[in-house]
């Protein structure tokens, strides 16, 4: 029976770094996905090995499925609340919403603001591009000032320059001083 405990609890530590691995990866961050693959291979050989070396059978693989399940959805809760990289946020107006644009960036968003053509009107384009942790923040906005706004999301995975850019670059001057030749 506790190797049937064993199994699970392994399966609830395994799943949860497959996913966060499988995420860094994916953001390019491959120097934590290797730590984690590593630590991942150690659980996967272990617990696979109490599963097809006790007497266990059916009752192991089914613990071994259930944990699995578990598991993903316990390294997708990990995942939302580290909120790891960023998200560019296209969000459409029927009118030019001048409060919510500068409450947007008096709150540290940076908004850039397009006029475009609808089928019927006039349209105003809001791209925002925001740290994911902030993602919610920033909907509860734009809901507040414009509930009838339409809004497309996507995570970018390059992005070079810009207000964002610019502040975590002054950001990083305040918190490591800059090297001259000197020094």
């Amino acid at each position: 029976m506790i190797d049937i405990i064993l199994i699970l609890v392994l399966q609830l530590i395994y799943v949860p770094i497959l996913t966060l691995r499988t995420i860094f990866l994916v953001k390019n961050m491959t120097a934590i996905a290797a730590v984690l693959g590593f630590a991942e291979a150690l659980i996967y050989v272990f617990g696979l090995s109490l599963v097809f070396s006790g007497d266990q059978g059916p009752l192991a693989m089914l613990v071994y499925a259930l944990g699995f399940g578990i598991g993903i959805l316990i390294g997708g809760a990990v995942e939302n609340k580290l909120a790891i990289g960023y998200n560019n946020f296209v969000v459409n107006l029927l009118d030019k919403n001048n409060d919510l644009i500068t409450h947007l960036r008096n709150e540290g968003f940076g908004v850039t603001v397009y006029e475009g053509e609808g089928r019927n009107s006039k349209r105003f384009r809001l791209d925002i591009l925001t740290k994911r942790n902030r993602e919610e923040e920033l909907l509860n906005l734009i809901d507040e000032y414009e509930p009838r706004a339409f809004i497309v999301s996507y995570e970018p995975r390059r992005f070079k320059g810009g207000f964002l850019v610019n502040t975590m670059k002054s950001s990083k001057k305040i918190l490591v001083p800059n090297k001259t030749k000197d020094n």
